[in-house]
C-alpha cells in the first residue's frame, strides 16, 4: 500500500514509518497539517496514519477536508486524548478509525492493514493467478508449490500485479503503489523490479509485457 504518516514528533513518526516499510508498504512522512493536505493533492494514498494534534493545520481539519473529497484513503487517527467523547469526536469528523496514544506498533500495523484492505475493492486473502500464489498477511510467495524468496519491493509490485486480476498495470501506477516519494520517477526501478521478479519466478514468463501499456500476469 501506499500510506502517509502525519506526526509533528519526528522519532515517533521515523519509527512507524519504518514498521510499516517492513510490512512491503510504501511511506512517506510529513510532520504538519499543510504539507499532508499538500501530498495528499500529489499523491494516490491508501491509509493515511494522522496524529490529530499537528501544527499548521490541524489534524482535525485535515480530516474534515478528506471528507469533503470524494477520495477513497482510509485515516486512522492518533492521539493523546483517549476520552470516549475524543474518539467520538474524530470518528465523526470523518476517521475510518482511532488510536489513542501511547500505541503499539502490532496494533497499529493490524489496524492499517484492515483499512488498506477497506480503501481497496474486496479481494481474495490469497491472490493466485498463472500459478501464483501469494498470501500478503504471511509474505510467501509460491511458484506452482515452490517457495520464491523475493525482496519487499519485489513482493509489492507482484502483489500489484496479481490484484489487477489479468488487467495490464501501468509502471506509474506500480511507482506510485510500491515506491516513496523519494524514487526518481524517470529511473528504472520498475522495469529493473520485474526484470528480477521474471528470474526468480522461473520459466515459463508468467509477468508480461504490453507495450506502452503496462505489465500483466494473464
Amino acid at each position: 500500500m501506499r500510506i502517509l504518516v502525519v506526526e509533528d514528533e519526528p522519532l515517533l513518526a521515523d519509527t512507524v514509518a519504518q514498521g510499516l516499510r517492513r510490512e512491503a508498504h510504501a511511506v512517506d512522512v510529513v510532520h504538519d497539517g499543510a504539507a499532508a493536505l499538500e501530498r495528499l493533492d500529489v499523491h494516490d494514498y491508501d491509509v493515511l496514519v494522522l496524529d490529530r494534534g499537528i501544527p499548521v493545520v490541524h489534524g482535525d481539519d485535515v480530516c474534515r477536508a478528506l471528507a469533503a473529497r470524494d477520495t477513497s484513503v482510509r485515516v486512522l487517527m492518533l492521539t493523546a486524548a483517549a476520552e470516549i467523547d475524543d474518539r467520538v469526536a474524530g470518528l465523526a469528523l470523518g476517521a475510518d478509525d482511532y488510536l489513542p496514544k501511547p500505541f503499539a506498533y502490532r496494533e497499529l500495523a493490524a489496524r492499517v492493514a484492515a483499512l488498506g484492505r477497506r480503501s481497496r475493492a474486496a479481494a481474495p486473502p490469497i491472490l493466485e493467478r498463472g500459478g501464483i500464489r501469494l498470501d500478503p498477511h504471511r509474505r510467501e510467495v509460491y511458484r506452482d508449490g515452490r517457495y520464491v524468496p523475493l525482496s519487499r519491493k519485489e513482493f509489492a509490485v507482484l502483489a500489484e500485479l496479481l490484484r489487477a486480476d489479468g488487467a495490464a498495470v501501468s509502471q506509474e501506477h506500480l511507482m506510485e503503489k510500491a515506491w516513496d516519494e523519494h524514487a526518481d520517477p524517470f529511473s528504472h526501478a520498475v522495469r529493473m523490479t520485474i526484470l528480477k521478479l521474471r528470474r526468480k519466478l522461473g520459466e515459463p514468463p508468467v509477468v508480461l509485457t504490453d507495450p506502452g501499456v503496462g505489465y500483466r500476469i494473464p
